[in-house]
């Protein structure tokens, strides 16, 4: 990377990184914004503002941990299937060891912990 390159990055606010990364990895995993906005505890119309970019997440908030948690499960996902439609499909079908399917489990706290340490386990094995 040219050194500009590695000093804008630099520069870059944590919350415009994350809050770019959220929206890219929910568009790229098709998950709905309403399902996004549960996941992240916040409103429909904050989310609306997110993928505006009139709104960036607050490192303050829960909603930073959980978005967190949330660009963690789409690269596990990613780094294990590495195919779009593949994730998409993984994410919409029963998981047994989950006991559901994990697009209804992540849209609550305890859920979407379970499945970030369920691909974190899967992803040590590849």
């Amino acid at each position: 990377m040219p050194r500009s390159s590695m000093q804008a990055a630099s520069r870059a606010e944590p919350a415009a990184v994350l809050s770019k990364a959220v929206t890219r990895a929910a568009d790229h995993l098709h998950i709905p914004r309403s399902l996004l906005a549960r996941v992240l505890g916040i409103s429909a119309a904050t989310v609306s503002r997110l993928y505006s970019g009139a709104y960036q997440l607050d490192e303050k908030r829960k909603e930073w941990e959980l978005a967190v948690l949330f660009v963690r499960a789409f690269r596990s996902l990613d780094s294990i299937v590495g195919e779009q439609e593949t994730a998409c499909r993984w994410l919409t079908s029963n998981n047994r060891g989950l006991n559901g399917r994990p697009a209804d489990l992540i849209a609550n706290t305890e859920g979407l912990v379970r499945v970030v340490h369920y691909l974190d386990a899967s992803r040590s094995l590849v």
